[in-house]
């Protein structure tokens, strides 16, 4: 059973829109928080004493973490790190909620009453405002923001993956067999990155899916971090295959 957040509230009405908005709220942002956590940041001031946004894109993700270091260990490991920061709280999100409400009780009267209100909420909605919450956490550090006092972050793509994955297992694979194929056709990642990013929304709205909105959203919300970068690709600024530490396209 699925249900959106606007279903749930036709069947509770206004006046339980509390019991419905604080649970979303606070799963968004515990995710934010957690997304928030700059891995790569640490494992390269960690390993070199360096930062990594002064170096290759400057962006604060596993392949930038590979250009600084040299190493496809490290970027290994800044990759599952940023990829568990989606996939934990998400698959937190899909399983401890939902055993708090009674799914196959029909909505609307005394089933959504109450606290029965909020545990649909946080059953039905929780999951996907997590996810949006941990790609805004790792899109827009809070913790490297404030330490460096102005917006910093990555891209969204392994911590949306990660993400993905917890949520429904066939949007991963979507996002992953696009992104590599395209990357494998190409030889730019920013190519395989953008078509990952545009194939989910593509195919929610082509089979009608019932959380086409969500997915939208999240993939604008990755999309708007490789914005510049595309454009600049597409202008011919882009090295295909860009690894290595050396003079490239920033952002």
């Amino acid at each position: 059973m699925s249900m959106s957040f606007f279903a749930i509230f036709a069947e509770t009405g206004p006046e339980r829109l509390f019991d419905l908005v604080w649970p979303v709220t606070v799963m968004f942002l515990g995710a934010y928080l957690v997304g928030s956590i700059p891995f790569a940041y640490v494992i390269v001031r960690a390993l070199t004493g360096e930062d990594i946004t002064e170096h290759g894109t400057g962006n604060v993700g596993a392949m930038n973490v590979r250009r600084t270091t040299g190493s496809w260990v490290w970027f290994s490991v800044a990759m599952i790190a940023d990829a568990l920061k989606g996939f934990l709280p998400t698959l937190a999100a899909t399983t401890i909620p939902a055993m708090l409400v009674e799914t196959s009780l029909p909505a609307g009267g005394a089933a959504w009453s109450g606290a029965a209100a909020s545990a649909a909420s946080a059953a039905f909605v929780g999951p996907r405002a997590v996810v949006l919450g941990a790609v805004v956490g790792h899109n827009y550090s809070l913790w490297l923001s404030l330490s460096k006092r102005r917006v910093l972050g990555g891209k969204g793509l392994a911590t949306g993956a990660g993400a993905l994955l917890a949520y429904d297992w066939r949007y991963f694979l979507i996002v992953l067999v696009v992104g590599l194929l395209v990357i494998a056709l190409t030889r730019y990642m920013m190519a395989g990155q953008v078509a990952a990013t545009i194939v989910l929304p593509l195919y929610a709205l082509a089979t009608s899916q019932p959380d086409v909105l969500f997915v939208v959203v999240l993939g604008a919300l990755v999309y708007a971090r490789h914005h510049r970068r595309f454009v600049g690709m597409l202008r011919g600024e882009e090295p295909k295959l860009y690894v290595e530490d050396r003079m490239g396209p920033r952002g």
